[in-house]
């Protein structure tokens, strides 16, 4: 199931470069990462609690960091993305998940020095298709992180990068 779904989100990604509006930067100052839909996949997750499948993207920093194990912490300039899109059964094979709408963007943007106080990483996140900013100012940011803070001592990133063989 799990390979099936990956296979299926996989499939998802040249889907995802439609034309999109230019959304307004975050509340934190992160403005919306041009050529997004061209990064590399570097896992995928579900959410059983609402139903959501994840594709977790990176730029090349991320990348090349993901693939030489040097995650721990993630270099400065490393950006993970997340696209959050609603599950639901494969009209012809119900035991597969595939991704349905869009609900949200979300950025996490690595640099030690200006996001000090969040763990080194700035948040952003942009909600449904016409990428509405979400938070009304950067406060919203330590929401983000006191979930992360579990994550610690993973640099505060919930995903692992999938190893390949």
């Amino acid at each position: 199931m799990r390979m099936t779904t990956l296979c299926l989100v996989l499939g998802l990604l040249p889907a995802l470069s439609v034309a999109a509006p230019v959304p307004a930067d975050s509340p934190t100052g992160i403005a919306f990462p041009e050529g997004y839909q061209d990064w590399r996949v570097i896992s995928v997750s579900h959410r059983h609690d609402n139903n959501t499948l994840r594709i977790i993207l990176g730029n090349d920093q991320a990348i090349q960091a993901g693939r030489a194990g040097e995650t721990t912490p993630w270099p400065d300039g490393a950006i993970l993305g997340k696209m959050v899109l609603k599950d639901t059964a494969h009209d012809a094979w119900d035991t597969a998940l595939v991704p349905a709408a869009f609900v949200h963007a979300e950025f996490m943007v690595k640099d030690s020095a200006r996001f000090e106080d969040t763990g080194g990483w700035g948040f952003a996140r942009w909600l449904g298709r016409d990428l509405k900013v979400f938070g009304e100012d950067a406060s919203f940011a330590q929401q983000c992180f006191a979930c992360h803070t579990p994550m610690k001592d993973n640099d505060y990133v919930f995903t692992d990068p999938v190893v390949l063989p």
